[in-house]
């Protein structure tokens, strides 16, 4: 039965890669803090347990997310250049300051950034991209993925919520931002991965089935069918218009960030 929820969080996920570039952490954190809270593991490694695994899981999603881009000719290949060492070296660095958090603390900050980006994109939904904006130098675009890299370690995420409006805000059309996107989410869950595994490897809490912060189990599962699903979530996503993509984006970080918020603070009363 706990190989089926995996499963089942894998197709979820892989669809969600494909469409909006978001490695899918934004449904398997919460998904599997719920499961991993209903198999009674220790509530003080819960969050930090889904959000590694999440990231383990993104892998293998982007891969399969991009592969489908790329058929497209959607990524920016130069731009993922700029962005990578950036979103890799802060990613490793974010798992070391989630290392240092709270399962609560966790909570409430991923409610909140979701709610955040989710208000900025739904916001910016009809506006249309300013093509008379450019990205700024190869250093500034380095120094952001840094910035990308760290915030997306702490929430487990492949950065398509910080990186899509990123690049949408200096001109880049949506449907190349979440492909180039979903390429960046690849150094992001690598590098943090290992990172969660390393700092994990030093808790004191016994988890069954784990390296570190990944649950190997869930790993398996989530990554074989979310390789599969991502690619019909990139299809999907360029018969979609750029106003409708935005708006599903924004209703889905909207959803977990309410989600998060309540647990997070319902552990107070």
């Amino acid at each position: 039965m706990e190989l089926i929820i995996y499963l089942l969080i894998g197709a979820m996920a892989g669809f969600a890669a494909g469409l909006f570039g978001v490695g899918g952490g934004l449904i398997i954190v919460p998904i599997l803090y719920i499961v991993f809270t209903q198999l009674h593991y220790d509530p003080s490694v819960i969050m930090h347990l889904a959000v590694g695994t999440s990231l383990a899981t993104i892998i293998v999603t982007s891969i399969s997310s991009v592969s489908a881009h790329y058929k497209r000719g959607a990524v920016m290949w130069d731009v993922f250049r700029n962005l990578a060492p950036g979103l890799a070296f802060g990613s490793f660095l974010g798992a070391g300051v989630a290392d240092y958090m709270s399962g609560q603390g966790l909570q409430l900050l991923i409610g909140f950034f979701a709610l955040w980006v989710g208000y900025g994109m739904f916001n910016g939904a009809n506006k249309p991209v300013d093509s008379s904006r450019h990205l700024p130098a190869k250093g500034m675009q380095m120094l952001a993925g840094g910035g990308i890299g760290i915030a997306s370690a702490i929430f487990g995420i492949g950065g398509g919520s910080l990186t899509v409006p990123y690049l949408n805000r200096h001109g880049v059309v949506i449907q190349k931002a979440v492909a180039t996107s979903a390429a960046g989410g690849l150094p992001i869950a690598i590098a943090g991965a290992l990172g969660f595994m390393w700092f994990g490897s030093n808790a004191t809490v016994e988890i069954p089935h784990s390296i570190g912060y990944v649950h190997v189990y869930a790993f398996i599962g989530i990554s074989v069918m979310s390789f599969m699903t991502a690619k019909l979530g990139a299809k999907v996503a360029h018969k979609l218009s750029p106003a409708m993509l935005k708006r599903c984006f924004a209703c889905l970080l909207t959803v977990v960030g309410l989600y998060f918020i309540y647990q997070g603070f319902s552990s107070y009363f």
